[in-house]
C-alpha cells in the first residue's frame, strides 16, 4: 500500500486560517503585525521567494515592508538598514533574503539583527535558545517539519530519527528539535560512509542535502515517516526532492511530496513567528500600563 501523503499545502491552509484570526485581533487593537523583508541584488530565485512571502503576509493580515537594495549595496548600507528596522516599532519581524552579494558578510548580518525580530530563527541567540531548550524563534523549515509530524499524530519519544544534512538552517536545528521530543537522533551528511545502514534504521527520516533523488527506496525502513526538505530543478525543468519519491512511496508509511510538502510550511512558520513577535510586544505594552 503506498505511503500516505503529508500535504503541506492543506496543513498550511489550516494553520493560516488560525493565524488570520490572530492577525485580525492585533489589527483590531491598532497593533498590526509587521514583517520587513530586505532583498539585496537581482537573484531570480530570491525574487520569487520574496514575492511568495509577501503574498502570504497579505493573505493572513500581516503588513509587509519590502526594501530592495542593489547588488552593489555596501555591507554598511545593509547593516544600517537592519539597525533602522530593529528600532522601528511597527516592524515585528525582519527577514534578510539569502544569498547575499559577496561584499555583505552573512554572519555579520545575522549578528546585527535584533534576536527579538529574527523571525527566521538564525541569530546565534535564538539558535542557542534552541540548544538549551529555552523559548525563542526556531528556524522555520525544521519548525514546519515538526508541525507536520504533530499533524499526523506521530508519537516521537523513543523513535529512531535520522537527519541527512548538517546545515544551520535545517539539519542541526531539526536534530535538536527531535532530540527535545526524546527521539534517538543520528545526524548524517551526503558523505557519510554506509549512509543506507543509518537511513534504514530510521522511523523518522528527514533529508536536506540538495542532491536530487539521492535517497532511494532501498534506503528506507518500511513504514517510516519520510520528510523531504530538498527542492531541486532538473535539466528538463521538473522539480524533485532529495528523495526518489516514486520508489520511496512504495516503502514508507508517510511521505511529503515535492513540491507541496515542506515548502508551504516554511512560509507558514515565518508568519507564525511574526505574529508571535507582535503578540509578545503587545503583551509587554499592556504589562507596562498602570
Amino acid at each position: 500500500m503506498p505511503a500516505q501523503l503529508i500535504d503541506g499545502n492543506a496543513l498550511s491552509a489550516q494553520l493560516r486560517a488560525a493565524l488570520k484570526e490572530r492577525a485580525a485581533a492585533l489589527t483590531a487593537r491598532d497593533r498590526p503585525a509587521g514583517l520587513a523583508v530586505i532583498q539585496v541584488g537581482e537573484n531570480p530565485a530570491s525574487k520569487v521567494y520574496v514575492r511568495n512571502k509577501i503574498k502570504a503576509c497579505g493573505e493572513v493580515g500581516i503588513r509587509s515592508y519590502l526594501y530592495e537594495m542593489p547588488t552593489s549595496a555596501s555591507a554598511d548600507e545593509v547593516l544600517d538598514r537592519i539597525r533602522m528596522l530593529n528600532a522601528d516599532p511597527k516592524v515585528h519581524g525582519i527577514l534578510v533574503q539569502l544569498p547575499l552579494p559577496a561584499q555583505v558578510d552573512e554572519g555579520k548580518v545575522l549578528e546585527t539583527l535584533s534576536p527579538e525580530k529574527d523571525v527566521d530563527g538564525f541569530h546565534v541567540q535564538n539558535m542557542g535558545s534552541l540548544v538549551v531548550g529555552k523559548p525563542g524563534f526556531a528556524p522555520c523549515t525544521p519548525a514546519g517539519c515538526m508541525a507536520m509530524l504533530q499533524h499526523i499524530g506521530l508519537a516521537i519519544p523513543g523513535k529512531e530519527a535520522v537527519v541527512v544534512g548538517r546545515s544551520n538552517i535545517v539539519g542541526k536545528p531539526m536534530a535538536l528539535m527531535l532530540l527535545q521530543q526524546s527521539a534517538t537522533v543520528t545526524i548524517c551528511t551526503s558523505k557519510t560512509v554506509g549512509l543506507a545502514a543509518h537511513t534504514r534504521r530510521a522511523d523518522i527520516l528527514v533529508v536536506a542535502t540538495g542532491k536530487p533523488r539521492m535517497i532511494t527506496a532501498n534506503m528506507i525502513k518500511p513504514g517510516a515517516v519520510v520528510i523531504d526538505v530538498g527542492i531541486n530543478r532538473l535539466p528538463d525543468g521538473k522539480l524533485v526532492g532529495d528523495v526518489d519519491f516514486a520508489g520511496a512511496r512504495e516503502v514508507a508509511g508517510w511521505i511529503t511530496p515535492v513540491p507541496g510538502g515542506v515548502g508551504p510550511m516554511t512560509i507558514t512558520m515565518l508568519l507564525t513567528n511574526t505574529i508571535r513577535s507582535a503578540e509578545r510586544e503587545l503583551s509587554r505594552e499592556v504589562a507596562k500600563k498602570p
